[in-house]
C-alpha cells in the first residue's frame, strides 16, 4: 500500500437534471482525509454525468477540492481541481493546484497528482508532485 492515501468520510448526491435511471447529471459534495506528504482534510464538489449505466465512465467528472491541513509539514490550505472517472471498479482521476490559492506557509503551491481506489477499500493511494 501506498504511504500516501486518502479516504472518504462522507458522500453527498443529488441528481440535479435527468432522471434517476436514466442520462442525467448530478452534484456530489464529499469530504475526504489524507495522510502522506499531505496531512489534513477535505471538502470537495463534483459534477457527474450518467448515461444510464449507473456510471460515470466515458465522462470525466469535474471538482474542486479545499484541502486544509499540511504539505511536507508546511500548514495552510490549497484547492485543486480534479478530473476523476468512476465505474463498476473504482476511481481513477488526476488533479492540479490551482494557482494562488494557497494560504499560510502553502503559499506559492504547485503541483499535480493522481487519485485512485478500488471500491470498498478503505484507504485508497494518491501521488503528489509539488514545488513551493
Amino acid at each position: 500500500m501506498s504511504e500516501n492515501t486518502y479516504r472518504m468520510i462522507s458522500w453527498e448526491e443529488n441528481v440535479v437534471s435527468g432522471e434517476e435511471n436514466g442520462p442525467r447529471y448530478a452534484h456530489a459534495r464529499a469530504r475526504m482525509a489524507y495522510t502522506g506528504v499531505i496531512e489534513g482534510e477535505s471538502t470537495v464538489d463534483y459534477l457527474m454525468f450518467y448515461s444510464g449505466a449507473g456510471y460515470v465512465g466515458d465522462h470525466p467528472s469535474p471538482g474542486l477540492e479545499r484541502i486544509e491541513g499540511s504539505v511536507a509539514g508546511r500548514k495552510g490550505s490549497f484547492v485543486i481541481r480534479h478530473v476523476v472517472d468512476f465505474d463498476a471498479t473504482g476511481i481513477a482521476g488526476r488533479w492540479t493546484v490551482l494557482s494562488g490559492s494557497g494560504t499560510g506557509e502553502l503559499a506559492g503551491l504547485s503541483g499535480t497528482g493522481t487519485i485512485g481506489g478500488t471500491h470498498g477499500e478503505k484507504d485508497m493511494p494518491y501521488t503528489f508532485d509539488y514545488s513551493f
